[in-house]
């Protein structure tokens, strides 16, 4: 077996958040390999892991590392695979490693998840390779099914443990209530690879540079202003009527960036977050990138549209030689996408 995952740590010391990643590929059947170099004091040997992977097939490469954590970002230096990175809680409460991580300069993404979090990590390396293996899409949708079960089973299990004089356990039972489907709203949207959303106006600057280096890779899309607070039926709505011919999506937005969340709960397919900046500062990022287990969002840097669209043609180039031929010759200054 081939792997098509190469997880690579920093430190010996990170284990405990490989093995995260490694009990989610294993559960989702994926084969991957697990490396250990560091970012500055085996440069070299990252360097070779990356470019003999990349050559014998890897095609996700996730970056697990604490403290400066620059060895995501240097992994991406030398493929124009999708580069996942993980931060790992040291100094600073994991601040110094998120903030190394996601902050990475255009045409260099890393597609950035929570502190710690290396089950999100590998559940978005397997959701870019559903992407193009239809096999690992469908164990998606079975461990997403998992986590459902687990919600519904904690409403029969939790409230039975508090004794309450007032709690009335048999109000509304969560397993004999009948979930309705929605009356949805028809988008008449011709078939798009990325669909992008945005949620403010405020932000649609920001949508416009995603739009722009899409085009330039040849990769078609639609740009929506949506946000599921203000128009949660048209939001839904929307995304439902692409879903089908989407690849994955891209969610744009400041504030609380409920947008993003709000996308992982209507789709298995990849999400690339891009938090905006605001009066409130850095919310935006925080709200997007620390998603809880199972729904990671791809985060990007602040207001960096033009990374999360380096990052959608990774992902699509991984099946598509031209978008990959152009994208090479970006990140090494031969054109200017």
């Amino acid at each position: 077996m081939t792997p098509k995952i190469m997880i690579i740590l920093g430190s010996g010391s990170d284990i405990d958040i490989a093995k995260k990643s490694v009990d989610i590929l294993e559960k989702l059947e994926i084969p991957y390999s697990l490396k250990i170099a560091s970012a500055h004091r085996t440069p070299h040997l990252v360097r070779e892991l990356v470019i003999r992977g990349e050559e014998a097939g890897i095609e996700v490469f996730i970056g697990i590392a604490g403290l400066a954590a620059h060895l995501p970002g240097i992994i991406a230096s030398h493929t124009s695979k999708p580069v996942i990175g993980v931060p790992v809680e040291g100094k600073l409460d994991g601040l110094d490693a998120l903030y190394s991580t996601i902050q990475l300069p255009y045409p260099t993404p890393v597609a950035s998840v929570g502190i710690d979090r290396g089950d999100n990590g590998a559940i978005l390396a397997a959701q870019i390779l559903s992407v193009h293996y239809p096999e690992i899409k469908e164990k998606l949708i079975e461990l997403r099914n998992e986590y459902k079960e687990k919600v519904y089973k904690s409403n029969e299990e939790i409230p039975e443990l508090i004794k309450g004089k007032y709690i009335q356990n048999d109000f509304l039972k969560v397993d004999e209530l009948k979930i309705s489907e929605p009356d949805y709203i028809d988008f008449e949207v011709d078939n798009v690879e990325v669909p992008i959303i945005v949620s403010n106006y405020s932000d649609i600057t920001i949508a416009k540079k995603v739009a722009v280096i899409l085009d330039r890779l040849k990769i078609s899309h639609d740009l929506k202003v949506l946000g599921p607070i203000r128009q949660p039926k048209r939001f839904e709505s929307y995304v439902k009527s692409v879903e089908e011919s989407a690849c994955l999506f891209i969610g744009i937005s400041s504030n609380a960036s409920i947008l993003t969340g709000a996308l992982s709960s209507l789709t298995t397919k990849p999400i690339i977050g891009v938090p905006c900046n605001n009066e409130s500062g850095y919310n935006s990022i925080f709200s997007m990138v620390n998603m809880p287990p199972g729904v990671p969002v791809a985060t990007v840097g602040l207001n960096n549209g033009r990374n999360a669209a380096i990052l959608a043609g990774e992902i699509l180039a991984i099946k598509d030689e031209e978008v990959r031929h152009i994208l090479e010759k970006t990140k090494s200054k031969k054109i200017n996408v």
